[in-house]
């Protein structure tokens, strides 16, 4: 269970990172966001069929459902 927790931290991590070079956001900036807007909970909690897509489908994924949260980006 610990190897694949930290894959999943790393995998989150890189989201964060890629959302944020998308968005033209830090990444502390970038996960405040995902963090208030559901971003965060939503890679994890769907971490099993997420990780399987590409990063840029990921990062469209976390855009929707920020937006559908009041996200505004």
């Amino acid at each position: 269970m610990k190897h694949k927790s930290a894959n999943i931290i790393n995998w989150v991590v890189v989201c964060i990172n890629e959302f944020a070079r998308n968005w033209k956001l830090t990444p502390k900036a970038a996960f405040q966001y995902l963090q208030a807007n559901g971003g965060i909970g939503f890679l994890t909690e769907h971490y099993e069929a997420e990780h399987l897509l590409s990063i840029d489908d990921t990062v469209d994924d976390l855009s929707i459902i920020c937006r559908n949260n009041g996200g505004n980006l």
